[in-house]
């Protein structure tokens, strides 16, 4: 190897370190100030904001467990729902036409899926979701109010599809070409290659993808507070109407008055990034698991 060409990787390695120093410094960072901004709040509250129930700022009274049950409901829900469909149109536009006109209209209108601002997929949601959603409700014999967890995660399952999509296809596309050809020598068709090929050898990928959709629906705010009801209660179903973290901070921060019932806001943000990390790291080492198999 030439000399230039071993200073061209000490460079590389350099600025990969150095980028990777900055990420953790902002990362200690973010959770230092919301740390500081919500100290008032932690010190009122104790360990028992936790899972108290009661949400009550008249009387300072801030538990945050309705709204953690609410924003894990919502996201698992709407990650399960999308699952299904982001497989599918990954798998159609890495696998079975990867290129030509068709699949480049179909990849234009992904990313498009994923430039539409949030609020207009909450309005979206609120005239058409809804009312097929009450509708529903009125068949199953519940409270036909068509606002609640599942409207918003039929929502925000939509909303999560080009994030998966975008990085599942390009991880199917990669699979090597000796490991398909391999099993079409062996007489498979291509559903058993796909299923016994594709899908496990791409399953850290895939894994990744969804675990990428999973943090962008923990963090969804303003389609989420159109389309859930915003109730403080512990919800009872999937059809319950609920609120999530993030929504109760855009919902009353701007009408908190006191330091702790804003601080208790910034608690809840506080709680979030902790959630959301927790989750990525328990994603990161599946991931890992899922590669060490391979």
């Amino acid at each position: 190897m030439s000399k230039g060409r071993v200073l061209q990787n000490k460079i590389f390695l350099k600025s990969i370190s150095g980028s990777a120093i900055i990420v953790t410094l902002l990362l200690v960072a973010f959770f230092l100030t919301l740390l500081i901004a919500s100290w008032p709040g932690i010190k009122a509250n104790g360990i028992s904001f936790l899972w108290g129930k009661t949400w009550d700022p008249v009387n300072d009274h801030y538990g945050m467990l309705p709204f953690l049950i609410g924003t894990l409901l919502t996201s698992f829900l709407a990650l399960i729902i999308s699952a299904p469909f982001s497989i599918s149109a990954a798998l159609f536009l890495g696998e079975y036409f990867s290129k030509g006109l068709i699949p480049n209209i179909f990849r234009n209108v992904i990313e498009l899926l994923a430039a539409i601002p949030s609020i207009v997929y909450g309005f979206w949601g609120l005239f058409t979701i809804t009312p097929l959603v009450r509708a529903l409700e009125i068949k199953l014999g519940v409270p036909a109010m068509g606002l609640g967890i599942f409207s918003a995660s039929l929502v925000l399952s939509i909303m999560l599809i080009p994030y998966s999509v975008s990085l599942i296809r390009q991880v199917i596309s990669m699979t090597p070409i000796q490991l398909k050809e391999a099993a079409y020598g062996l007489g498979a068709t291509r559903m058993e290659v796909i299923m016994k090929v594709i899908l496990p050898a791409n399953l850290s990928g895939i894994s990744a993808g969804f675990l990428l959709s999973l943090g962008r629906a923990l963090g969804e705010t303003m389609a989420v507070t159109v389309l859930i009801g915003n109730s403080p209660k512990i919800p009872t179903g999937i059809f319950s109407p609920s609120n999530t973290m993030a929504s109760l901070i855009a919902n009353e921060f701007s009408e908190a008055v006191g330091s702790v019932y804003s601080a208790s806001l910034v608690e809840i943000g506080l709680l979030l990034f902790v959630v959301t990390t927790i989750i990525n790291l328990i994603g990161r080492i599946i991931i890992k698991r899922f590669s060490v198999k391979l």
